[in-house]
């Protein structure tokens, strides 16, 4: 059967039902969202005289997990538009509609019986072709659907989605017997093209892969401190970033996630493992009081203000974490954390040094030392003993773990980085046994998990063949890693290197440190279209596998030229990245920025520069120049006023001013959008501009992209002049930047810096509108980012920005 996933359902509107309703409308695809109709009238909604038939009344439950997830923080949804992608609904009125959608997603209560209940209602509505799936987080699939025909369970499985489900990446898909594999690979195509999800294949077992790793081993994380007498605060500065975990720790996570939540998943799971020799932290007695007192006290963690920890004041009235004292149930201030080896190892940059350096025996009486070698060995342990159980192969557990939980490496992937015979040691040590299949692995000869070639890795340990596989990416899966082991970098230097994309495209990857604009990019860019000039080439990608696009520019270079009051150094600068942008752009061949992360200041800059952007959906675009005392220098201002304001005053009737003082607001204020389609709605990504929604295809569509455009027959932009508004724009800019001022909302040099960006966004001085070229735009950039560069409160911003990595408000 032939699977086509163009219209979605999702029943039950609680966190994680609202949530994948949002990613699935961010992702453009139209969502009906469905959960039941009460059946009693609340106080307010009686003495509104309404009744039980009132729409407003049947949809009240669905329209307020709706509400809620429109409100949370972070952001569920990427934009404006994809909120009205969702309709709402409720099981007895709409309940007949799902038979117009293709995919229908539950996510109702953790309940069997409910769940069966309503596949039965499923099996009488739905269409011949529509897929089925339970949301379910440990529940048996199989027994979801049993009873139903044949047919139904053919399509019927399980999507296992992490919270919050915009962020996480992973989603573990868990078939039945029954299950028809064109169902399947439909939904993981359509999840990982549309959804940007990594799939994940899990077998049938409770909790699945992810939940069942770090339930048990969250449990034992737990246990383990309370019974080595651990503060919290010490136990979450061992077991964050320290050891390639998320900066939550472990105490902090269970705040987050909802201490009632974390201990339901955990105690249901107990009952589900009885064979399972690990499971008993699950029930240790100290910690099972802990939790217990917090959630008999209603002391839920965050949805409360407290748990392990709440918010206190100190004595100057700045915001404080407080931590939880278990013996007396009262909270304090937290202590310092003042394990030697925790001192020592936490200057370690390499997480593999660190992680060697807590089993050093000069480290055996550190208190420190000595938990973070029982939590990494039980890691290990734990998650080889049961992973024949759960998963199909390790790379499976590898990704559950670094997607669904932010882990800096899955437990095989660690457990390689820190030598596995050497460690088998090590688990031994602390009182764990291997397992089998390990030992087998290195009875073979086999010394790590992953197969290495010449420090890439090519293979995978299979546990069946007792053998390697073959390692091998997705076609649509470039990574400039994989691009400089095939082929020596075009060109390169200390700042940016020029490579071979594939297709005779360039791609010109910046890794300065957090990929700063400095000399030696603005280098690359200028060797980049010297290349280009040469026919081989057919267009340019500016892409990177960092963390983020591009933070903006050097400012330690800028503020070292400031220093010597090299004022025409600075100047000269500008200019170099303003000519080289503008170069790029007018080059006869096309050129795509692959845009993710963070693009800030100079970065949000090349991504309007170029002719066209292919943004993952991650993306976080803002011109915040302002925050460091400044104003865009490399012509960002100039691109809000070709693409916002003078796109305001050719239109028919069209007023300038609104757009204006949306550009004012957008650069004064520092804005950064939450995604890529509110970098649209904010001017930084055009209409044609493109937002991809899994991060590993972003420089495979870039490339698409420049095939596409010369397919379609590129030809460079022809830029007319801007419009430039003078005195009658600037003027009630400047009001409005006075009147802020006045009200306590600007200080003086923010205002000053507020006129600054009018003055640029006016086009200057003129009594009356008129139209400029680029080239005037671009002078005022200049003169206004050395004008402001000048003064003492924007150097001291600089200075407190590089020091701290934090604004000044001065």
């Amino acid at each position: 059967m032939s699977y086509s996933i163009e219209r979605v359902a999702v029943l039950g509107a609680g966190t994680m039902g609202a949530g994948i309703a949002a990613q699935v409308a961010n992702a453009g695809v139209p969502v009906l969202l469905l959960d039941i109709a009460p059946r009693e009238l609340e106080p307010a909604e009686e003495a509104r005289g309404l009744s039980l038939d009132d729409r407003r009344v049947r949809n009240r439950i669905v329209q307020a997990g709706f509400d809620r997830i429109r409100k949370i923080k972070p952001a569920s949804f990427m934009g404006a538009a994809a909120v009205q992608r969702i309709e709402l609904g409720n099981f007895e009125d709409d309940f007949d509609r799902l038979a117009e959608v293709d995919w229908v997603i539950e996510a109702v209560v953790e309940r069997l019986d409910i769940k069966q209940q309503l596949m039965a209602r499923l099996e009488e509505t739905v269409g011949d072709d529509t897929i089925v799936t339970t949301n379910t987080s440990g529940l048996p699939i199989a027994r979801i659907a049993e009873g139903r025909n044949d047919g139904f369970r053919s399509r019927f499985f399980g999507t296992h989605f992490f919270n919050p489900p915009r962020y996480m990446n992973l989603l573990e898909v868990i078939e039945t017997e029954d299950t028809e594999a064109e169902a399947v690979l439909a939904l993981s195509d359509f999840a990982t093209d549309r959804l940007g999800k990594g799939i994940v294949p899990a077998k049938d077992r409770p909790n699945f892969i992810g939940n069942r790793i770090l339930s048990v081993h969250g449990s034992y994380v737990i246990a383990q401190a309370l019974a080595g007498g651990y503060r919290f605060e010490e136990v979450d500065a061992l077991t964050g970033p320290l050891i390639g975990r998320p900066k939550t720790g472990t105490f902090r996570l269970q705040d987050l996630v909802g201490i009632d939540i974390a201990s339901g998943v955990a105690r249901n799971l107990y009952d589900l493992i009885p064979e399972d020799p690990y499971r008993d932290a699950i029930a240790d007695e100290r910690a099972t009081e802990v939790m217990g007192g917090l959630i008999e006290r209603g002391w839920l963690g965050n949805k409360t203000k407290q748990g392990f920890y709440r918010k206190g004041r100190d004595g100057q009235g700045k915001t404080v974490f407080e931590v939880l004292d278990p013996e007396t149930w009262t909270y304090g201030a937290q202590q310092d954390v003042a394990f030697p080896s925790l001192a020592e190892l936490s200057k370690v940059r390499s997480l593999g040094d660190r992680l060697r350096g807590f089993f050093d025996p000069r480290w055996d009486d550190d208190r420190g030392a000595q938990l973070v070698r029982r939590i990494v060995t039980h890691f290990l342990a734990y998650s080889a003993a049961r992973a024949h159980e759960i998963a199909f192969d390790l790379q499976s557990i590898d990704d559950a773990i670094r997607w669904g939980f932010s882990y800096e490496l899955g437990p095989f992937e660690l457990w390689d980085l820190l030598g596995v015979e050497e460690t088998v040691g090590h688990i031994e040590a602390q009182g764990f046994e291997v397992a089998p299949w390990v030992r087998t692995l290195l009875a073979s000869g086999a010394t790590s998990f992953y197969g290495l070639e010449d420090g890439r890795r090519t293979g995978v340990w299979d546990w069946d063949s007792e053998s390697y596989e073959d390692l091998e990416l997705p076609a649509e899966h470039i990574t400039i890693a994989e691009l400089r082991h095939e082929r020596d970098p075009v060109r390169s230097n200390r700042s940016a290197s020029l490579h071979d994309l594939g297709d005779d495209i360039l791609l010109l990857e910046f890794h300065s440190k957090a990929n700063a604009i400095d000399d030696g990019v603005v280098e690359m860019m200028h060797a980049a279209l010297e290349l280009l000039d040469d026919e081989r080439w057919i267009g340019l990608v500016i892409g990177n596998d960092g963390a983020n696009f591009c933070v903006g520019a050097n400012l330690g270079g800028v503020g070292q030229l400031a220093l010597q009051g090299d004022w025409d150094g600075v100047d000269g600068a500008t200019r170099a990245l303003q000519h080289a942008l503008r170069d790029l752009r007018d080059h006869p061949k096309p050129v795509v920025a692959a845009v993710h992360g963070m693009a800030l200041g100079g970065g949000a800059e090349i991504v309007m520069g170029v002719n066209r952007v292919v943004a993952a959906g991650e993306s976080y675009i803002g011109l915040v120049e302002a925050g460091v005392g400044l104003i865009p220098g490399g012509g960002g201002l100039k691109e809000l006023v070709r693409r916002r304001i003078t796109d305001a005053a050719d239109r028919p009737h069209g007023d300038p001013l609104p757009a204006a003082q949306a550009c004012l607001e957008t650069v004064a204020m520092a804005k950064v959008s939450g995604s890529a389609e509110e970098a649209r709605e904010l001017g930084f990504l055009g209409t044609r501009d493109r937002v991809v929604m899994n991060r590993a295809q972003l420089l495979f569509e870039a490339g698409n992209e420049v095939l596409a455009m010369i397919d379609e027959g590129y030809e460079r932009p022809d830029i007319d002049a801007l419009y430039a508004g003078g005195a009658d724009l600037r003027a009630p800019l400047e009001v409005a930047v006075w009147s802020l001022e006045q009200a306590g909302f600007a200080s003086a040099h923010d205002a000053e810096i507020a006129r600054t960006v009018a003055h640029v966004l006016a086009g200057g001085d003129a009594s009356a509108p008129s139209r400029r070229p680029e080239e005037h735009f671009l002078r005022l950039e200049r003169e206004g980012f050395v004008k402001l560069l000048r003064t003492e409160k924007t150097q001291a911003r600089m200075r407190h920005m590089l020091e701290t990595g934090k604004p000044l408000r001065n």
